[in-house]
């Protein structure tokens, strides 16, 4: 694989740098050998990884955190148009590229897997990171969580595959052209961007287009996934694979058999029978991903049998029904579900592995758009847990919405018959979940924001 610098991002700085995102694309160019700096709006662990790398990392952003000689400045869609990093850019006159653009051109030389989908692009991104590099290939990778083994959200590699998570929230994966993609799910999400699910099949489809001739699709079981698949089925250049449970798949999955926190996937593939092994995490969603993952690289050419065995290398990712630790007979799980369909898919899937013991649910809800046009959806999910606690919106880059607050879901979960707590004041949680827990419970705390903090202050409260 070629490890030259793109052009302009020979000292790059990222405008924050701390982000899922961001962090990603940072590494890389730093392990590439580019002067890398940036800023960002609070210390962190990334921040540390940025500066073990090279990285110049400011905390808090100021127009003088970007130097004179900066060649380009990457910015996400997060960052307002307010920003003095930006401003003091426009100053000097140097280019704003977007983190789409930075990721594409990162990924040009190499033949790439882009992993796409409403839901789960991170866990089954992380999969095929960590079998590839247990084939010994070396990959490239840029994902938005980091991998429980190595540790990070992406590598520079020697070989001459680039594995990336395909973000669609902002339309920014229509950026990429991988040989194959993925796609594993598609519904109405980021009600900032897309008013219709006629804009998200746009969306896709335009993702989809960027495939060159001879490239492969690889389809979930999802509805919206089959639909897209038929919408662009008049394209005689793409090879579309589908993957799922139902007798017609070109990759089926035969049985999935859950044991505690892990589950047995056993799939048959065209021209290699059937093949079984584990899958790290428990839940139908993420066995369907891991099969997503087999397809897509045996698609690239890899052994089916070989790949399937370096699958059952993969031991999870950040925030994905990650285990935080347990004190007292509790276990701290942490979810970052905060669509109603990922919520109901991790809390069935943490059901099925509490058994008889209780479930006990932190939810922070993510974004007042998303919690506008979902909230009831969420609040009947979690009618799935034993009893759950509910914060105030995590705003994220959002302004708020007038009478758009997080009793909509408590509203919704009460009528659905679930046992809720609203509690406004977060520093609060671990005394209340203390109250409520007893030896045996599982706490799973959910969401996308600040709430995954909580863990490690809820095991110290248990403990004490």
């Amino acid at each position: 694989m070629a490890s030259g610098i793109p052009n302009a991002m020979e000292r790059p700085h990222f405008i924050g740098i701390g982000g899922a995102g961001m962090s990603g694309i940072a590494k890389i160019l730093a392990q590439r050998g580019a002067k890398v700096a940036g800023s960002d709006a609070k210390e962190s662990a990334t921040a540390d990884a940025l500066r073990a790398l090279g990285a110049t990392v400011h905390i808090g952003h100021a127009a003088e955190h970007l130097a004179d000689d900066a060649s380009c400045v990457v910015v996400s869609s997060a960052i307002r148009a307010d920003n003095p990093e930006l401003a003091r850019a426009a100053e000097l006159g140097v280019p704003v590229v977007h983190r789409s653009d930075a990721l594409a051109a990162l990924m040009r030389s190499s033949r790439t897997i882009a992993v796409a989908g409403t839901h789960g692009k991170t866990t089954t991104t992380s999969m095929l990171a960590v079998a590839l590099t247990e084939l010994g290939l070396d990959p490239s990778y840029a994902i938005g969580g980091d991998l429980a083994g190595p540790g990070t959200n992406a590598r520079h590699g020697d070989g001459d595959l680039f594995v990336a998570e395909a973000d669609e929230s902002d339309r920014s994966f229509q950026k990429y052209d991988p040989d194959v993609a993925i796609v594993l799910n598609v519904e109405l999400d980021h009600h900032a961007n897309y008013a219709s699910m006629d804009e998200i099949y746009e969306s896709f489809e335009a993702f989809v287009a960027k495939i060159p001739a001879g490239g492969t699709l690889v389809v979930g079981e999802h509805a919206g996934a089959r639909e897209l698949a038929a919408r662009v089925s008049g394209r005689p250049d793409l090879t579309v694979v589908t993957v799922g449970e139902d007798e017609g798949a070109d990759v089926r999955i035969r049985s999935i058999t859950p044991h505690g926190m892990t589950s047995e996937v056993t799939v048959v593939l065209p021209d290699a029978g059937e093949i079984t092994f584990t899958v790290s995490v428990p839940g139908r969603h993420y066995a369907h991903n891991a099969a997503a993952a087999l397809a897509a690289g045996v698609r690239t050419g890899l052994d089916p049998a070989g790949l399937a065995h370096a699958l059952t290398a993969y031991t999870g990712v950040g925030r994905r029904l990650q285990l935080k630790g347990e004190a007292k007979g509790v276990q701290v799980i942490d979810s970052y579900a905060h669509h109603p369909t990922e919520m109901t898919a991790d809390l069935e899937a943490m059901r099925a592995a509490a058994g008889d013991r209780r479930l006990l649910v932190v939810f922070q809800p993510h974004l007042f758009s998303r919690t506008q046009e979902l909230g009831t959806e969420m609040g009947r999910a979690l009618a799935l847990a034993d009893a759950s606690v509910v914060l105030d919106i995590y705003p994220a880059r959002e302004d708020p919405i007038p009478g758009v607050t997080s009793a909509m879901i408590t509203d919704a979960a009460e009528a659905a018959g679930a046992r809720v707590t609203a509690v406004h004041d977060k520093a609060s949680v671990p005394e209340v979940v203390a109250g409520m827990a007893a030896p045996g419970d599982l706490v799973l705390t959910m969401g996308a924001g600040d709430v995954t903090d909580l863990g490690p202050r809820i095991l110290a409260r248990l403990s004490d």
